[in-house]
């Protein structure tokens, strides 16, 4: 990345320090939400903040996890070392509510992130965009999501699941149809794919979001499907992606979101992570880099976005919009 430095800690380091800590409050446990909704910021990549919480009696990781739309995977890669089922009452915990959008978003568009296991949708709003977010479940070893580009072809509401062969193969017991209801692994909405038999649904079994688990479909939190199946016309295009290490610009600053790669396909992270910053440069300009956050940021890959740069002092120019 031509004209990117490595100077020590300067001004940009602090405020995002400050940034993070202001946003560092208590939060308690509460409903989930049904999908995060960040206001309008045109062209802002960064939504939201990174929140904690203390453990209560009898609560887990997952508890948490959905209180806050947020899935497995996210509330464990940001506690390691926690126990997700029994962690201990009164531990604090991290609570990454903080998501860095992906980037060339269009309008109206859908946007599946396999690494990170989450769904994105820009949508209209008075006085430009807001971004929509939720967690998801995704296919699991030997039934990978594919990606590519799909449009939604319908839309059903308290669908029957009709039992696919592979299905078939390995629970001969089930039924050729399972009708709607509370067995229904399709909870009570489903978009549906233009091809591949996939779609975008509910779920009665919600610890899987976050997690590999289906035969390909995405799977959402009974209440985000509810809330994103409206909003979604017939016709959506839908872009599947594995982006496993991906940045973007923020504030002044160059955001760094590190996941699992679960498929193996990053050989070098570290090549990967400054390859994915020079989207930072072109957005902000000339880059004061701190190296040792980014080889942190590969090492600990928590699955929320933490900054890792900011515009070198005295260079010029705007901020340029993600979308």
């Amino acid at each position: 990345m031509d004209g990117t430095t490595t100077r020590a800690a300067g001004g940009w380091r602090r405020r995002a320090a400050l940034v993070l800590a202001f946003a560092w409050g208590p939060l308690a446990a509460r409903p989930a939400p049904g999908l995060e909704v960040c206001p309008p910021a045109a062209g802002r990549a960064l939504c939201g903040t990174v929140r904690r919480h203390l453990v209560a009696a009898n609560e887990t990781l997952p508890d948490i996890a959905r209180a806050n739309d947020l899935g497995f995977n996210e509330i464990t890669a940001a506690n390691p070392g926690v126990d997700p089922w029994t962690p201990p009452p009164g531990r604090e915990v991290v609570v990454p509510r903080l998501f860095l959008a992906p980037p060339g978003m269009a309008r109206g568009d859908i946007v599946v992130d396999l690494a990170e296991m989450r769904l994105y949708e820009l949508e209209p709003a008075p006085g430009g965009v807001r971004l929509v977010t939720a967690p998801i479940g995704v296919g699991r070893d030997g039934f990978e999501t594919r990606e590519g580009v799909y449009t939604i072809r319908s839309k059903a509401r308290d669908p029957t699941w009709f039992v696919p062969p592979s299905v078939r193969a390995e629970e001969p017991d089930l039924p050729a149809r399972v009708p709607p209801g509370p067995d229904n692994p399709l909870g009570r909405y489903i978009l549906r794919f233009s091809r591949l038999s996939y779609g975008i649904h509910g779920t009665n079994r919600p610890w899987g979001v976050g997690r590999r688990v289906s035969h390909g479909c995405i799977r959402l939190y009974p209440e985000d499907i509810e809330a994103l199946y409206p909003r979604v016309p017939v016709g959506t295009l839908v872009r599947v992606t594995y982006r496993p290490i991906r940045a973007g610009a923020a504030d002044g600053r160059c955001w760094l979101q590190v996941e699992e790669d679960y498929l193996g396909r990053v050989a070098d992270p570290f090549d990967a992570a400054l390859a994915a910053l020079g989207a930072c440069e072109a957005a902000l300009g000339p880059l004061d880099l701190d190296l040792a956050a980014v080889r942190r940021a590969v090492r600990e890959r928590r699955g929320y976005p933490v900054p890792v740069a900011g515009r070198r002092e005295g260079g010029a120019g705007d901020e340029v919009p993600t979308w």
